[in-house]
């Protein structure tokens, strides 16, 4: 559970919005769990939130070549979903690797509007959330990850098989322990009308937490 952090200076946020995109509503990676449909208005009321508050929001569209299976730049599965597209944004930013850091300009951008603390709502909370938050970690922000307006779907390789809910509910649990804060959309209104920051664990209060459960 995360908890506002009352003692600590008022952060800078920016809101990150990755990958809201067709592909995961019609096309051939439909987000599982939670609801999509669900997210998607969280998404929308976190963007919502943030314009009011003067928050820059940043728009990530993951593209890749016109041939692919999935995001092929142009196709309508590629095109950021209307909940999206239709609200304003700070600046819209394309990317072809899962990190929303990795060859575009986002860092450069949030430096220049001394941005301190990221707001992460999109998907896929395993995939480019993921990539992008221990990224952004280690480049010294401070992040939370809105949980229900985030999500997954299932997977099944040669190392096994996991639900969509399982791989939510794991990523949110390591993101919490060390990374950065899991919190319900309700939660991140709460801190930003408060201009006040999410708490989080660490590893190991975390591991100690785990082993005094029966």
């Amino acid at each position: 559970m995360s908890t506002l952090n009352q003692t600590a200076a008022a952060p800078r946020r920016a809101l990150i919005v990755i990958d809201v995109q067709n592909e995961y509503f019609s096309g051939q990676m439909r987000i599982s769990y939670p609801d999509p449909q669900t997210s998607l208005q969280q998404i929308g009321r976190a963007m919502d939130a943030a314009h009011q508050a003067g928050i820059p929001v940043f728009v990530i569209q993951h593209s890749a070549p016109e041939n692919s299976p999935i995001f092929a730049r142009g196709s309508a599965s590629w095109a950021l979903h209307e909940e999206v597209a239709r609200r304003p944004s700070t600046a819209q930013i394309e990317k072809t690797m899962a990190s929303s850091f990795t060859g575009t300009t986002l860092d450069a951008q949030l430096q220049a509007l001394q941005i301190d603390t990221l707001s992460i709502v999109g998907y896929m909370t395993h995939n480019c959330n993921a990539s992008t938050i221990f990224e952004a970690a280690h480049r010294g922000y401070q992040i939370e990850i809105l949980s229900d307006a985030s999500g997954s779907l299932p997977y099944s390789n040669a190392a096994g098989t996991a639900s969509a809910e399982e791989i939510h509910r794991v990523f949110q649990v390591v993101f919490h322990s060390n990374f950065a804060s899991s919190c319900s959309t309700d939660q991140w209104l709460a801190a930003l009308a408060q201009q006040v920051p999410l708490s989080h664990s660490n590893v190991y209060v975390s591991h100690q937490d785990a082993l005094s459960k029966p």
